[in-house]
């Protein structure tokens, strides 16, 4: 590691966004750190060396900015909006913040180092926004368990902040995932999601579109919601197990 004109703690939560670092946003140079700038690095053909320069500052967050960002949309679509304000934010380093934020609905599944959030967030993200949209079905008796979200608004094709409904284990299992799409890449048919409990935080990562097991919206919203920004997810860790 060298020095450069970002803090460290920038570089992590870039790498992370790209998919390359999964631990704690802390500006502390470690192991995963390290292993991350190196993957970067081979990622975009760079020497695979720990040393972070000028030029791999310039591609990192050239390519985080360009690739992985999801547009503004500004008041657009306000549940991403909500939960984009915590982004980064980590069960255990934050667990202060976060478990107030996950309160803030009138609904809490638990701590959120103990039990898998997901749903907790995005429930939170949709009822501080959109406070009469009506939780129908299994997702209104258990919006922590991630299918149930499949009971959840009407059915929508892959749009910027629709809730997608992901199977984890097995298509078959009980086992899934549930968060918003802000971007998609065609070619190597990945999504990129926003959402809790996501390497133990919420963030967005890239994951595989033959995992999806559908799409929904609000129906309280009354917009059309924005078309879903193409991507490149080259070289980015997509993400198999978000427990």
């Amino acid at each position: 590691m060298s020095s450069s004109d970002v803090t460290l703690s920038a570089i992590q939560e870039a790498l992370a966004d790209k998919g390359f670092y999964d631990g704690r946003v802390d500006g502390i140079y470690g192991p995963k750190t390290e292993a991350a700038i190196i993957a970067f690095k081979r990622s975009v053909g760079l020497r695979a060396r720990p040393y972070f320069g000028p030029i791999t500052q310039a591609k990192l967050f050239d390519a985080n900015a360009k690739a992985n960002k999801a547009p503004a949309f500004p008041s657009l679509v306000p549940w991403l909006n909500e939960i984009g304000k915590y982004i980064g934010r980590h069960e255990s380093a934050d667990y202060s913040i976060l478990s107030r934020w996950l309160r803030s609905d009138g609904a809490y599944l638990g701590d959120p180092r103990r039990f898998p959030w997901c749903g907790d967030a995005v429930q939170t993200a949709i009822k501080r926004t959109l406070p009469s949209e009506p939780f129908p079905g299994r997702v209104g008796q258990n919006p922590y368990l991630a299918r149930n979200w499949l009971d959840f608004g009407e059915p929508e094709e892959l749009r910027f902040g629709v809730v997608v409904v992901l199977w984890r284990g097995s298509r078959s299992g009980m086992s899934g995932h549930v968060c918003f799409a802000i971007g998609y890449d065609p070619k190597r048919r990945r999504i990129r999601v926003r959402g809790g409990n996501q390497s133990n935080r919420v963030s967005d990562t890239w994951v595989r579109e033959d995992r999806v097991l559908g799409y929904r919206e609000p129906v309280t919203f009354g917009h059309e919601l924005p078309p879903i920004p193409i991507m490149n997810s080259a070289g980015a860790v997509i993400s198999t197990n978000e427990a």
